[in-house]
């Protein structure tokens, strides 16, 4: 019988909790529609849920003249933020705290004169409101991209909170070789992406595992850097994501010898309850190959 093992840290983070919650008091207590400002949180099921309630996605704040509008966790640049307060008859802020920080890191770095660099996916949007918090700002996601920047005088260096710390500590190595003197370091990667990255890590002890199943969206960030790590990319995991128990698909090495089901940060909390179910999936398919393997034998 297969052994199935869940990482400890499940669930929605905070930020994207707060924000879920923000949607709900929205829609009950909004005069007219209710939109967001691109998807709230990247995660293709629950945006679907939130426009069966009345929640739809819009590009631009004048998608939303005149009625209610959230800004999506990833937070958006100071430009269409006024923008939004001007033409919105109201405006919701579901930015995560944790990207707030990051803003304000950068804002302040750049008013003492550094030349910000930030450690993240260029084109993310996450990335893109923060780099539009500090004149000048950079995007470097590799030590070789560091290398490239020829940067002069004092730098500063924040980072994209879904980052992994692998990836992190590689940039800021190379910057700190470049850059010794008057480079500043702000640690900004969330304490929930922290966490995952720490259950994934503890799994390199478990040798029995076979694949990896996440549990969540496809396009995060942090389930992106979650496949990078070693033990990440050796057991697939961004390769096999369930977004929801109808994906359920057999596993795809046999014999399975394990599984361990690895949510990230945008799996909201009323899966939970069904992994319960996905294991016993597992279990089921498990005794069948099995069961295949032995009549073959024989």
């Amino acid at each position: 019988m297969p052994r199935i093992l869940t990482a400890d840290e499940a669930g929605a983070c905070y930020g994207v909790e707060r924000a879920l919650a923000m949607a709900e008091e929205a829609v009950s207590n909004a005069e007219g529609p209710v939109h967001t400002l691109g998807p709230l949180i990247h995660n293709p099921r629950v945006v679907a849920d939130l426009e069966s309630a009345g929640i739809t996605v819009v590009r631009t704040p004048a998608e939303a003249a005149g009625e209610t509008l959230l800004l999506r966790t990833h937070g958006v640049t100071p430009e269409v933020e006024r923008e939004a307060r001007e033409v919105c008859r109201h405006v919701l802020d579901a930015t995560c705290p944790f990207v707030k920080k990051v803003h304000v890191a950068a804002e302040r770095l750049s008013r003492e004169g550094y030349q910000v660099v930030v450690v993240g996916e260029a084109g993310h949007p996450e990335v893109e409101a923060t780099v539009a918090h500090a004149a000048g700002a950079v995007v470097v996601d590799s030590a070789a991209e560091a290398r490239s920047l020829g940067l002069h005088g004092k730098v500063g260096v924040v980072v994209q909170t879904t980052q992994s710390h692998a990836r992190l500590m590689e940039v800021v190595g190379e910057l700190l070789r470049l850059r010794r003197r008057g480079t500043r370091f702000r640690p900004t990667i969330c304490e929930a992406t922290s966490g995952h990255q720490r259950a994934c890590d503890e799994l390199r002890g478990v040798r029995w595992t076979s694949w990896v199943r996440g549990i969540g969206g496809r396009t995060p960030s942090n389930q992106t850097r979650l496949a990078e790590s070693p033990q990440g990319a050796a057991l697939s995991i961004v390769n096999h994501v369930w977004e929801c128990p109808d994906e359920l698909d057999p596993p795809p090495v046999v014999p399975v010898r394990g599984a361990i089901g690895h949510p990230t940060a945008w799996r909201p909390r009323h899966l939970v309850p069904q992994i319960a179910a996905a294991r016993s999936t597992i279990t089921e398919w498990s005794a069948r190959i099995s069961h295949r393997q032995s009549s073959r034998a024989t």
